[in-house]
């Protein structure tokens, strides 16, 4: 993608062209840093390996969306140079180095630290040469009742063409002799993913599915010598293309999409590195991939299914459980009265959601005064009681509207059935504007008061309204009574399910029209504070950083002396501590126990802080193709808590990784000798609510 300028004001100095780093490297640099707490012994054991699980699946999708994109669009011409400078060429080189590097480490750690840690632990993983007889024999029963009734092995010959491989498929490429007439032929054996990644061969000591396939290959080609086997697996393309044409149904689009997106290119080819040369030569040959594709490891391959180790139930090897405080707000108190009082600032997950947001709609869908509930939905779980509780309010008479995303990535048949259940149940149902994801946080209950006067009740928030993450991930929610902030969620309500032109807010700021321009112009009147001699500082938490735009008003915030902090999760294209450009501005990254992912923008403001919070974050897709939407917090203790929360993961005591210029990331705690905080375990540990002794 070119890089839009965007407004540059008048008289300011021209940036140079090197400012941004590669986003696809800084991607895998966050990857990297998943695989350094899998590396890392300070850890529960069960957390390593979950880490380790993490980074494969993380990787998977990578190549699937990010790798294939770029792909695709080299082959139809319309790859243009990255705003890093890099040819695509170029960036699939280095990304593909890159990947194999880490592909490597990755593999290192499984075995030369997590398999020996976990062995101690009396927790065995073994290949098939390892098992005792008594466990093989175990596995021969259960590859004759279980495993060989679900196997197809299809063999390639003058009359059988080489097989469709699908897409993270593992595979069995199997070499075998005919006897009778000394030919050779090649097989392939598809693992089946319906059964598990490991099999439990005796308490405690597991086997890859893939080994006990390879041991009982003569039962599948009886008659046949076989020569060798070899485990491989491939990835295709698997982003989404729908044609947004209005005349088409959505739903059905999407659907045949579904179908279509399992015959994606390889983009990746994964083998064991044992495999020969020439089979090697053949899996090349029948993907048509080059070498630059392959990707050659000590198996086993499909570490993403080391989920279900991490799962074992040795909680003394994990972290220890703890209860979300339900503070926020009380149970003995009435939900509505509570945030007609005061706003509410949740923080995901350690203020529960089902005691706060769940709760709200729970409660608008029992109360005989709300009249309408309207949401937004972007990923919720199978079997959310947020869905359950909007089918009761249907049923119940209220007017229940659900904007509804079906696109959300690799979510996508989850969704598409939640919705036709809402339907069903008589909810109106909304699939958003054409060319845009509905991606904000956003529920409104609108409520006859005693005086008979109507009052709207919201949430905006940073996340999904999903319960089972909501455990998992970091986030943040307004529960609000506010006049202007309910007529401004409605009006955006408004806009997404009756097409109003609504562009201006009070206490919002939307995407695509209004966001970036808003945040851009808040940046620059740092500009305006710091040269007046008025306090002036910038402070972001979120999950990317990629938006050129927003990147360059930082870089002239820098410029003029404004000192700039960046929380990061994941991906930042912006260079800091680079002299004359970016040395007031400082980049944090979290990784731990919870998923980061709040999205807070703060600024100083001449000494009294101005701070949003919402669903955006900084790339070109949340600000150009998304309805996303920040709400500005008005409680000064809310302002306070946000405040502190950043400054306390910019602090040089808190264990973070610090981004160099050149794009590397660096462990805080690999810099210094003296023990560092870790902010969510003190998150955890000093506030309201409790840990529960594991």
């Amino acid at each position: 993608m070119s890089v839009n300028p965007g407004h540059i004001p008048h008289g300011a100095e021209a940036l140079p062209d090197d400012r941004f780093l590669d986003r696809e490297e800084s991607w895998l640099r966050f990857n990297q840093r998943v695989l350094e707490l899998a590396e890392d012994p300070r850890l529960p054991l069960l957390e390593r390996v979950r880490f380790l699980s993490i980074f494969a699946s993380n990787l998977d999708e990578f190549f699937m969306v990010r790798v294939a994109g770029l792909a695709r669009r080299m082959a139809t011409g319309l790859a243009v140079q990255s705003a890093s400078g890099r040819q695509p060429r170029e960036v699939l080189e280095r990304t593909a180095a890159v990947a194999r590097e880490l592909s490597l480490r990755h593999a290192a750690a499984f075995h030369d630290d997590l398999c020996p840690a976990l062995s101690k632990e009396g927790i065995e993983l073994l290949r098939w040469h390892e098992l005792s007889e008594t466990e093989r024999e175990q596995m021969r029963r259960l590859f004759r009742d279980r495993i060989y009734p679900v196997l197809t092995p299809l063999v390639v010959d003058s009359a059988h063409p080489f097989p469709y491989i699908s897409g993270l498929s593992l595979n069995l490429a199997v070499i075998m002799r005919d006897p009778e007439t000394d030919a050779t032929m090649f097989a392939r054996v598809k693992v089946p993913p319906v059964l598990p990644r490991f099999l439990e061969a005796s308490p405690n000591r597991f086997t890859p599915l893939e080994d006990v396939i390879a041991a009982h290959l003569g039962q599948l080609f009886v008659g046949m010598e076989v020569l060798e086997h070899h485990a491989f697996r491939v990835t295709r393309n698997q982003d989404l293309e729908i044609d947004d044409d209005i005349s088409e149904g959505l739903l059905q689009a999407l659907e045949r999409e579904l179908l279509r997106r399992r015959f994606g290119p390889v983009v990746r080819l994964e083998v064991e590195d044992s495999i020969s040369d020439g089979v090697l030569e053949l899996l090349t040959t029948e993907l048509a991939i080059d070498e630059r594709q392959i990707y050659r490891v000590d198996g086993p391959l499909d570490l993403a299914g080391m989920s279900a180790i991490a799962d074992l139930d040795r909680p003394e090897l994990k972290y220890s459980p703890f209860v979300p405080s339900k503070e926020a707000l009380p149970a003995d108190a009435d939900i509505f009265a509570a945030i007609r009082e005061r706003d509410v600032l949740v923080h995901h997950p350690y203020d529960s959601f089902t005691t706060t947001v769940q709760r709200l709609i729970e409660d608008a869908a029992d109360d005989p005064r709300v009249l309408a509930i309207k949401q937004t939905l972007y990923r919720t779980s199978g079997d959310s009681p947020i869905v359950d509780a909007l089918i009761d309010a249907a049923e119940a008479g209220k007017q229940v509207v659900v904007v509804v995303e079906l696109k959300a990535r690799f979510d996508e048949r989850a969704n598409i059935a939640w919705a036709r259940k809402l339907e069903q149940a008589g909810c109106h149902v909304v699939y958003g504007f054409v060319g845009l994801k509905t991606h904000c946080k956003l529920a409104l209950v609108v409520r006859e008061e005693a005086d008979g006067t109507l009052r709207r009740y919201c949430h905006i928030g940073t996340g999904n309204y999903h319960p089972k993450t909501a455990r998992l991930y970091e986030d943040f929610g307004l529960l609000t009574a506010d006049p202007t902030v309910g007529e401004d969620v409605s009006a955006l309500f408004n806009h997404l399910t009756g097409y109003s032109r609504q562009n201006t807010y009070r206490r919002l700021l939307v995407a695509p029209q209004s966001l970036r321009p808003g945040l851009v112009q808040r940046i620059e009147n740092e500009i305006e504070h710091r040269r007046a001699g008025r306090p002036a500082r910038v402070r972001i938490k979120c999950n990317s950083l990629v938006d050129e735009v927003v990147i360059d008003a930082l870089y002239r915030a820098a410029r003029e002396g404004v000192p700039v902090d960046i929380w990061v999760r994941g991906i930042c294209a912006l260079r800091p501590g680079i002299p004359g450009l970016s040395e007031t501005i400082r980049v944090r990254s979290v990784l731990g126990r919870f998923l980061e992912h709040s999205r807070v923008f703060a600024f100083e403001n001449g000494g009294d802080p101005e701070v949003w919070i919402g669903s955006a974050d900084l790339m070109h897709r949340n600000l150009d193709r998304r309805v996303e939407a920040l709400v500005r917090v008005a409680d000064k203790g809310h302002l306070t808590e946000l405040l502190e929360l950043i400054d306390r993961a910019m602090d040089d005591g808190t264990e973070t990784w610090w981004l160099e210029g050149d794009g590397t990331w660096t462990r805080r705690s690999a810099m210094t000798a003296a023990p560092l905080l870790d902010i969510q375990s003190h998150l955890v540990k000093s506030r309201r609510w409790r840990t529960v002794d594991g």
